[in-house]
């Protein structure tokens, strides 16, 4: 009898399968990286062929360790990395061009040609969305309009998109042999083609953006009982972004309950239910997930695109460490940052600012700043984007968060989550299974087989791991936070 649940979780920099019981337990995982490629400046692109060589190679591994095969695997969850873009040729199943990733953003020219018609929020009321180089609508055109021959494929019905999801999917599925080409309606509202409401691809916009209907794949829920094919006979039934994924891991099922997921970038969604909130204060009205044929559920969605990957480019770029967990080694070698700040603007401004325009800065140094205060800085800008995104969040919904729920790699760091609770001034919870985008996946897979009989199941399951509680005085977070708004004024209008 098969007992246990598998999840594909295809990030940003790595690819891992994850193998879950019915507790929700971690029963073993494999996880590999993949290579970050930057032809110019603003421009990041994934090999997908690598990345579907680490998916077999991680799910193969994961299995090893465990001692299982395929078969005691009941259901396959997939989560990926959001936004970034493919095309390929369904017939011989290479890619016309690399994949390009969500941080990407050589699209900036388009979105403001675009935004010339309507503003920037052109076609929010549709999709939820303000136009901007983080979607994957404008890729796909960027792909149709400057890789030859691309444009006359999709025509012939010879180029097909996904994102990464998509891909995953199509290959473990059969291909070229009958792949299925899918994507769920979480997936679908990041490419800024999908209408929130019909959860349908809208003529309008694909006409403006001169995108063929038939690239595109079709649109199911992301829990999905009739699954999307399957691999080595084990159906797929499950698929989410990565962020909607750590949703449903974090068992946010009711209206107000919220997450926030420290990976290469920081992401804060807030279940807002069957209702669509449109946001006046700069956050995304995104899909939160659908769950069979029941009606799909909404969320708010703050954006942040440099996390982790800041604490990345200290130990790539700047060689300040040879592991990214040593940065708090450092930073706890200062009682403060030494008055300067970090703003990681890397691919411009996400929530609340949308200012593609913006870059990253360094203010405040003086001699006095050393590593230590450089490492400690990169931490707390982690935890000053998060607090703008949760006032944002309050001002949209009206509702106060008495707790945030974490997880993704950054939660282990514990003066991170300290920090993060005393700017916020509310407690910080880590579960006890902090992989939750994995999680979440596996839930969505595991619900529609009926490993899990209903959300009161995957609730039960929920432990916590750690608390922090706020100790900061109120007028040290003011003086620190208005600090960082100043901060955040200087990166703008860079570029």
């Amino acid at each position: 009898m098969p007992q246990y649940v598998g999840a594909i979780d295809q990030g940003t920099t790595s690819t891992r399968f994850m193998i879950f019981d019915h507790g929700g337990s971690v029963v073993g995982s494999h996880q590999l990286e993949h290579q970050q490629i930057y032809p110019q400046p603003g421009w990041v692109e994934h090999d997908a062929l690598e990345i579907m060589q680490r998916t077999q190679e991680v799910m193969a591994g994961a299995m090893k360790k465990v001692g299982i095969t395929a078969s005691d695997l009941v259901t396959i969850g997939v989560t990926n990395q959001r936004e970034t873009t493919l095309v390929w040729n369904p017939k011989t199943g290479e890619p016309y061009y690399n994949a390009i990733v969500w941080q990407d953003t050589r699209t900036d020219s388009l979105c403001n040609e675009l935004a010339r018609e309507g503003g920037q929020d052109r076609f929010r009321a549709k999709v939820g969305l303000p136009l901007s180089v983080y979607f994957s609508g404008p890729k796909i055109k960027w792909i149709l309009d400057h890789v030859m021959g691309v444009r006359e494929a999709a025509e012939r019905g010879e180029a097909i998109f996904g994102n990464i999801d998509t891909w995953i999917i199509w290959n473990l599925s059969g291909g070229m042999n009958g792949g299925a080409h899918i994507t769920d309606v979480t997936n679908a509202s990041r490419t800024m083609l999908m209408d929130i409401r019909t959860l349908a691809w809208d003529d309008e916009i694909l006409d403006i953006l001169t995108i063929p209907r038939q690239m595109l794949p079709e649109i199911r829920p992301s829990s999905d009982p009739n699954g999307y094919g399957a691999w080595q006979g084990i159906p797929i039934c499950g698929a989410l972004g990565d962020q909607q994924a750590a949703t449903v891991g974090q068992t946010c099922f009711s209206p107000g309950d919220a997450k926030n997921t420290y990976g290469t970038g920081c992401f804060m969604i807030m279940n807002t239910g069957t209702d669509i909130v449109a946001s006046q204060h700069g956050l995304l009205t995104t899909l939160c997930y659908q769950l069979g044929g029941q009606p799909a559920v909404y969320a708010l969605e703050g954006s942040i695109p440099i996390a982790g990957a800041l604490v990345q480019w200290l130990r790539d770029n700047l060689n300040f460490f040879d592991f990214s967990q040593h940065v708090e080694d450092y930073a706890r070698q200062v009682p403060d940052s030494g008055g300067m700040y970090i703003v990681p603007a890397f691919s411009g401004l996400f929530a609340p600012y949308w200012q593609s325009d913006a870059r990253g800065v360094m203010v405040g140094l003086t001699r006095f700043i050393n590593k230590n205060h450089i490492c400690r800085a990169a931490l707390e800008a982690t935890a000053f984007q998060t607090l703008e995104v949760l006032q944002a969040m309050k001002q949209d919904s009206g509702v106060t968060l008495s707790a945030l729920k974490v997880d993704g790699g950054m939660v282990y760091n514990n003066l991170l989550m300290q920090f993060q609770s005393d700017i916020l001034d509310v407690p910080v919870i880590r579960p006890k299974v902090a992989e939750t985008t994995a999680l979440g996946a596996a839930y969505a897979a595991g619900l529609a087989v009926g490993y899990w009989q209903s959300l009161d199941d995957l609730r039960q399951n929920r432990q916590v791991g750690q608390r922090w509680e706020p100790a900061m005085e109120p007028s040290t977070r003011e003086m620190l936070y208005k600090g960082w708004l100043k901060a955040v004024q200087r990166s703008m209008e860079w570029a």
